[in-house]
């Protein structure tokens, strides 16, 4: 197969997997939600009967028990599907700047879903991290990379993920449920940003040689593996608080994670040329940082 970069079609088959993105997660948000909160009337029952409380699963491994949630869960596989095939015709530089769309979107299906307005200010910070990430898009026009990394860059590059990501769950383990909701937050961002690097690896290996080296290429069984190990620990993110407390998150520390190693390791690049657009540049990492924080302290 020939590889066809069209950043267009790239665009719109990122933004169909933000908005796919946003449905399933807010769904099963809900279903935790609703799981926590049925456990609770349960344990408040058993008191009033003074009966010996026993302990209740979690929402984040209970709520898998049901039909509704594991029905939630093909969209997430529905997204991506959709970024797969964006990721087929752009770079990472290009698709996953668009799929951040889907905390502003989420944000609001999410206040829908509640019966409730967006307050200014979560609609302000929400636009603002958006906008942030689009102009690394615009100002840095991205240009896909040609070069393939040694085994020993991955390993280093995984490696050092995953002794960041430990450190950082351990942390969580002690923090309240907004710091603790945050940080596992982060780290299900940094796993998806591990994950879309594999999935462009794997994507490019299919339209490079089709389906016997896509399943020759290890790259393949490491995103399998992160889908599985990031999924789970989003349901823990969910369920150690609010959604707009794990999302933002999420949404921020994705792509950046993405970035960093599209960049260094795939080859891509910006094409910025000025030292004041590099500025620039500089002020929308700043800016969504900020809007990440301020948007983690909201509750919805």
């Amino acid at each position: 197969m020939n590889r066809v970069h069209n950043n267009a079609l790239a665009v719109f088959f990122a933004f169909a997997s933000a908005l796919t993105i946003a449905i399933g997660t807010v769904w099963r948000h809900q279903i935790v939600l609703r799981y926590n909160a049925e456990q609770q009337e349960k344990l408040e029952k058993r008191e009033k009967r003074d009966e010996a409380g026993g302990q209740r699963s979690a929402g984040a491994i209970g709520a898998i028990r049901r039909p509704t949630w594991w029905l939630s869960l093909s969209l997430a596989w529905l997204a991506y599907g959709f970024q797969a095939v964006a990721l087929a015709f752009g770079t990472l530089l290009v698709v996953q700047p668009v799929l951040v769309l889907s905390l502003l979107l989420t944000l609001v299906l999410s206040a829908r879903v509640e019966q409730r307005k967006m307050e200014i200010d979560e609609t302000f910070w929400a636009t603002i991290l958006t906008v942030a990430v689009g102009v690394l898009v615009v100002l840095g026009r991205p240009e896909p990379g040609a070069r393939e990394a040694s085994i020993s860059e991955w390993l280093v590059a995984l490696g050092a993920g995953v002794v960041v990501m430990g450190v950082t769950v351990l942390a969580a383990r002690r923090q309240r449920s907004v710091m603790r909701a945050f940080l596992l937050g982060a780290v299900c961002g940094a796993i998806f940003g591990y994950l879309a690097v594999f999935s462009k690896t794997t994507v490019d290996a299919f339209v490079r040689g089709g389906v016997p080296e896509l399943v020759t290429t290890w790259p393949l069984y490491a995103l399998l593996g992160a889908a599985i190990v990031g999924t789970i620990v989003q349901q823990y993110a969910f369920s150690a608080g609010n959604l707009s407390q794990s999302l933002p998150a999420m949404k921020i520390f994705e792509p950046l994670l993405a970035y960093s190693l599209g960049m260094t390791l795939l080859g891509e690049t910006f094409t910025v040329s000025t030292v004041w657009g590099w500025v620039l540049m500089a002020l929308a990492v700043l800016a969504m940082f900020v809007a990440t924080f301020f948007l983690s302290r909201k509750s919805l």
